[in-house]
């Protein structure tokens, strides 16, 4: 097979999982009214990023800086959903604009206006499970995986 119909093909899978795993998440967050915390909509961002890049990719698929591209979305992915699950497992401590407990109690008229408004998740708060596993975790594998892949495409076409 022609190494440029494996790139094009490399391309193609990208773009369909990157747009599954959007439809994915946005189901379970509006159909299956799950609320996302801060870095679950953070883990969002590679994923769209990488739907733009794999269409150009696909489109001038024997640019290598293209793959070097997806490359560093998805290691920017991993590091997102890693850093995610780590705060989830409490390996991490959880920064603070995805902490709920940063709420000004002294000060009754922000305290209502808090109160009215919708409080974010957690990001510790596993509020959804696939196979008893997170989003996040899920996502973690995920993106190593399709890291490894890219890596492995790059690799063997050079040789």
């Amino acid at each position: 097979m022609n190494i440029f119909v494996k790139r094009k093909s490399f391309y193609l899978l990208i773009f369909i999982f990157s747009i599954l795993a959007i439809f994915f998440a946005l189901y379970v967050e509006y159909y299956l009214q799950y609320k996302a915390c801060k870095l679950c909509l953070y883990q969002r961002i590679p994923y769209i990023i990488a739907i733009f890049i794999s269409f150009v990719g696909y489109n001038y698929y024997k640019n290598d800086s293209i793959l070097l591209l997806v490359i560093l979305i998805f290691i920017l992915s991993f590091l997102i959903s890693g850093y995610h699950y780590g705060i989830e497992k409490n390996i991490f401590e959880e920064f603070s604009g995805c902490a709920t407990n940063n709420i000004d109690i002294t000060d009754k008229t922000k305290l209502l206006k808090t109160l009215s408004e919708s409080i974010p998740n957690s990001c510790k708060d596993v509020n959804f499970k696939l196979f008893g596993i997170s989003l996040a975790g899920i996502n973690s594998v995920l993106s190593l995986l399709i890291l490894i892949y890219s890596l492995r495409t790059l690799v063997y076409e050079k040789n």
